[in-house]
């Protein structure tokens, strides 16, 4: 019985385990037949629980492999691990190299190749089946192909060329590695082997059609890319325009070239430089010029021969359409590269004889002329080039620059070219007011007389610049040397060398000679204008001091019937005549009716002074004294103040009023002290004091005076006639060390005013002028004197010169006030115009220029001055309406720096109103005309730049601004400027351009 029990129990257990077994069984065949239908994450679970349960090592083997499979298809991150793992635990496993086949296989099927790879590497090749191996062979080359490892992937390919399934791919992946690797001829005998299977034949049109085009033969190129062209997609469509095109280039039919070369869409959607050129190429070589340029101006930034030869004939197409600024450009730049020598040299020829004929901004025209005769000696056209360079010095008006390469250069000497470049340099000086230069350049000129009219002209402005220097005996010298040469009437000075010789001999005090030549003048039909007038009134003038004064009454109405600017300083000098002909009730007429018609002339106070002498000396003393008074009332500042306060007090003095004369002594001594006219006040109060007996009075009152000193007065008197006399006999040295002797001696003496006055001019002279200013301060902190005015105008010159403009301005306010003369004023006015723009008070600078402008009787150059601080004015301060229209009035009349800065901003105002080809037109004749200014040359380029990128010509603009950054260093604001529009522009371009590089220059 109890082993019957066992045995029941011991079958009750076995039946157990087998129903359990089948079940697993048939959740395995489950699991299979969900993996089959791609059910793949059911699967895996169904697998997993199997084989946790089943206790059978062969399926719980195949389970972890099916497990790992569906992890693969699932693309879950464990997949690899999961199938490592496999094959580590279960190494007796059928399934081990099946495994990594279907993982492998897998991957391929779904493009992942690199993981493919991975499995490939790792299948044991001897176990795979021999109905499996040509796909093995295959996937895996092509598994390396698609990683571009050509050479392992020919391994695998060529194992299966004959194979009846993959031969054919096998072939023609070997031809694209083949392709790939240069090797045509290969390439091309894989591709015909396998071109009539349809699959492959629309490819390999556009293989076999690259192929022969690099082989050569683009004949063939063009057949077989045409056979394929039209019915292409767009991507090859593409590349075959450019395959078709580029062929048709080769061969030199151009027309034919240009459609398909057009129809080039570029590599990711960019053409690159080659691409540009031949486009534009094709272009040239039909004479289409308008479209060559189009596309030449497209290659930015080229560095290699293709540029170099597109930059060439990019300046061949702009000549032939006219266009020569940017001709220049693009020779310069073919001219600075060196890979073909033939387009280099005749490139560097003609840029050099552009910049002869439209100017250079980048170098004086000269200096690239004679470059290019050094580098190329033995060049054909050198002696052509010879006679440009004579005429470039003139042309180009770089006059600085010539002068240095005609000094400097032994190699290439020519006088005649000297002679004229050293006169046009002097006139240059002249026109910059350092005369003293200019005699030195008009003397180089001088020293080359080759060409007659030159050497004639040389000879004048030589006199003017004298002149100018008050050297008015050299000057003289000048002046009649010029007009006994036989070409000065046939110059252009001749019909003003008799006014200026004439005002020469004025100044000279040779009134005769002076009188001759300005009626010679006044009746020449060379006088007009205020020339004309200007002369009568020096006539009358000349007359006037020559005691001839009925002829001087005549100039002077000739004066102002010919409406002469000065028509009040004619008026009183006529007015004062009639008193030395006896005709004192037309002279009070005229002077009467002087203060009535010109009420804000500046000789109102002399007309006023006079009238009140002439009054004395018809002993009308009351009506004398009304226009004393009159004077002071009305002009308080005048200089005439203190003598006419001396003159009523003599009339009173003399009228038996003398307390009241005695008050206005007191009072011209208190209030101008130092003078002469106090002097003589203290003089005369002292016997009016003696006269009434009040000595001890006087005595009290001279003490608060700190320019008298009764006891060491003739003492004073004598050290300051020591100091005066070698300052008349023009001793310089011994007058200063003498007057600074006696100011020690006598800090407050009587003639102090005038001593510091004579000791401040003399130390001006000498260049001392720091020294010089407490001395005239002295002046200026007195009343008003006779040495008032032009110890205002000397303090201020000196303040101007040191550029101190606050302190030059204050004495600048002071004498457009108190000033007598006219040419002081307009000195003034337009020095406190420049003080008062210097420190930025641009409000006040163009208050003052208009006043100046106001001034008829101002110069050209004065007027220019005036126009330009206006201009600038309002550019500081935005105003542009305002700066465009001054500068328009400066460019009429400007010369030299301040021309080149109006024609600068006349371009600049046209680019902003976006006139960009007229704005171009105008740097091109700042290039030409003021080269030697090359800031402005160096702005003018700048601004051509903006012009040419705004007229879709990126060529010019990125050549221009990298020229500007290497030939403009001297100028970092323009240089960074450029840089900036340059960084800007190439990233523009680069998103069309593949050639161009955006990095930092």
């Amino acid at each position: 019985m109890m082993f019957c029990l066992f045995l029941g129990i011991t079958f009750s257990i076995s039946a157990q385990q087998t129903a359990d077994f089948t079940n697993e069984l048939v959740d395995y065949n489950k699991a299979i037949e969900l993996y089959k239908n791609n059910q793949f994450l059911a699967a895996q679970s169904l697998f997993t629980s199997i084989k946790n349960k089943v206790d059978d090592l062969s399926i719980e083997g195949d389970c972890a492999y099916y497990i790992a499979n569906c992890a693969v298809r699932l693309n879950q991150q464990n997949a690899d691990a999961l199938m490592e793992s496999f094959v580590e635990d279960y190494p007796t496993s059928i399934k081990r190299n099946e495994a990594y086949i279907n993982v492998a296989n897998y991957y391929f099927e779904n493009g992942k190749y690199a993981q493919a790879r991975k499995y490939y590497d790792k299948i044991d090749e001897g176990s795979i089946p021999r109905s499996e191996r040509d796909k093995f062979n295959f996937n895996n080359g092509y598994a390396y192909f698609k990683s571009k490892q050509f050479n392992e992937a020919k391994k695998y390919f060529n194992r299966v060329t004959t194979s009846k399934n993959y031969g054919s791919q096998a072939k023609y992946y070997l031809g694209f590695i083949a392709y790939e690797g240069d090797d045509y001829e290969e390439a091309n005998e894989l591709f015909e082997e396998v071109k009539e299977e349809d699959r492959y034949s629309e490819g390999l049109s556009y293989y076999q059609a690259d192929m022969n085009f690099k082989l050569g033969k683009f004949q063939q190129a063009i057949d077989m890319g045409k056979e394929k062209y039209e019915n292409s997609n767009p991507q090859e469509k593409s590349e075959l325009s450019k395959i078709i095109g580029e062929s048709y280039f080769n061969l030199e039919q151009y027309a034919e070239a240009i459609p398909y070369l057009k129809e080039y869409k570029g590599k990711r959607g960019k053409w690159n430089n080659t691409d540009y050129y031949q486009l534009g190429y094709a272009y040239y070589k039909q004479g289409n010029y308008f479209e060559a340029i189009g596309e030449f101006n497209k290659i930015v930034d080229g560095k290699n021969s293709v540029a170099q030869n597109a930059y060439y004939h990019l300046a061949e197409s702009y000549l032939k359409l006219d266009q020569k600024q940017q001709a220049l450009n693009a020779f310069k730049n073919a001219s600075e590269m060196d890979f073909s020598l033939e387009i280099q040299e005749d490139a560097w020829y003609n840029y050099a004889k552009l910049s002869y004929e439209i100017g250079n901004s980048y170098k004086p025209a000269p200096e690239v002329l004679l470059s290019f005769m050094e580098t190329y000696p033995n060049n054909a056209n050198n002696e052509a080039l010879k006679d440009l360079l004579i005429d470039s010095y003139i042309t180009s008006k770089n006059y600085k620059a010539a002068i240095e390469l005609l000094e400097n250069n032994k190699s290439f000497e020519n006088k005649l070219a000297y002679q004229k470049v050293a006169f046009y340099r002097g006139i240059e000086l002249y026109n910059e007011g350092d005369y003293a230069a200019a005699i030195s350049m008009f003397n180089k000129s001088l020293k080359e007389p080759r060409d007659a009219q030159f050497t004639a002209r040389t000879t004048y402005w030589k006199a003017e610049s004298d002149y100018n220097l008050s050297n008015f005996e050299e000057a003289l010298v000048g002046y009649k040397q010029y007009l006994q040469l036989p070409e000065a009437a046939s110059t252009p000075e001749y019909k003003d060398s008799k006014y200026n010789l004439a005002y020469n001999q004025f100044k000279l005090k040779n009134y005769t000679d002076a009188i001759t030549n300005f009626k010679s003048y006044a009746s020449s039909t060379n006088a007009q204008g205020a020339q004309k007038t200007d002369a009568y009134l020096r006539l009358g003038d000349s007359y006037f001091v020559t005691s001839q004064y009925w002829p001087a009454m005549e100039n002077y109405n000739q004066a102002i019937e010919l409406g002469t600017p000065d028509e009040d300083y004619a008026a009183f000098q006529k007015a004062i005549s009639y008193g030395f002909v006896d005709r004192v009730d037309s002279k009070i007429e005229g002077l009467t009716n002087f203060a009535l018609q010109y009420p804000k002339s500046i000789y109102r106070d002399d007309a006023l002074y006079e009238l009140g002498n002439t009054y004395v000396a018809q002993n009308k003393t009351a009506e004398a004294i009304r226009m004393y008074d009159r004077l002071i009332a009305e002009s308080p500042k005048s200089s005439y103040v203190a003598k006419t306060l001396l003159k009523k007090a003599l009339i009173f003095d003399n009228s038996n009023r003398s307390n009241e004369a005695l008050s206005i002594f007191k009072k011209v001594a208190n209030d101008f002290p130092s003078t002469p006219e106090a002097l003589q006040a203290v003089a005369s109060a002292k016997l009016i004091y003696i006269d009434q007996g009040r000595v001890d009075e006087y005595a009290n009152w001279v003490n608060t005076l700190d320019f008298v000193d009764v006891a060491d007065e003739e003492l004073d008197d004598a050290a300051y006639q020591a100091a005066e006399q070698p300052y008349l006999e023009n001793n310089k040295s011994q007058a200063m060390k003498r007057f600074g002797d006696y100011l020690q001696q006598f800090p407050n003496g009587q003639h102090a005013l005038k001593a510091h006055f004579y000791l401040g001019q003399l130390q001006f002279a000498d260049g001392k002028k720091e020294a010089a200013i407490p001395h005239f301060e002295f002046v200026l902190n007195k009343q008003r004197s006779e040495f008032t005015e032009q110890a205002l105008s000397r303090i201020s010159e000196i303040f101007l010169g040191k550029k101190d403009y606050s302190n030059a301005l204050k004495y600048l306010k002071r004498l457009e006030v108190e000033a007598d003369f006219p040419q002081n004023v307009i000195f003034a006015q337009t020095n406190s115009m420049k003080a008062s723009y210097e420190l930025k008070q641009y409000a006040e600078a163009v208050a003052y220029a208009e006043k100046v402008l106001q001034n008829s009787k101002i110069d050209n150059s004065i007027k220019s001055d005036a126009q330009i601080i206006i201009a600038r004015s309002a550019i500081k301060t935005g105003n542009e309406t305002k700066a465009k229209t001054a500068y328009a009035e400066v460019a009429k009349i400007a010369t030299g720096e301040l021309a080149a800065e109006a024609l600068y901003f006349d371009a600049y105002f046209k680019h902003t109103d976006g006139q960009f080809e007229a704005s171009n037109v105008s740097v091109q004749k700042l290039a030409k005309e003021y080269s030697g200014y090359k800031y402005f040359g160096a702005k003018g380029l700048l601004l051509m730049a903006k012009n040419f990128y705004a007229l879709k010509d990126a060529y010019q603009a990125t050549y221009i601004l990298e020229s500007i950054t290497k030939n403009f260093t001297d100028y970092p604001d323009i240089v960074e400027e450029a840089r900036t529009e340059l960084t800007r522009i190439k990233a523009s371009e680069a998103k069309t351009n593949a050639s161009v590089e955006t990095g930092e220059n």
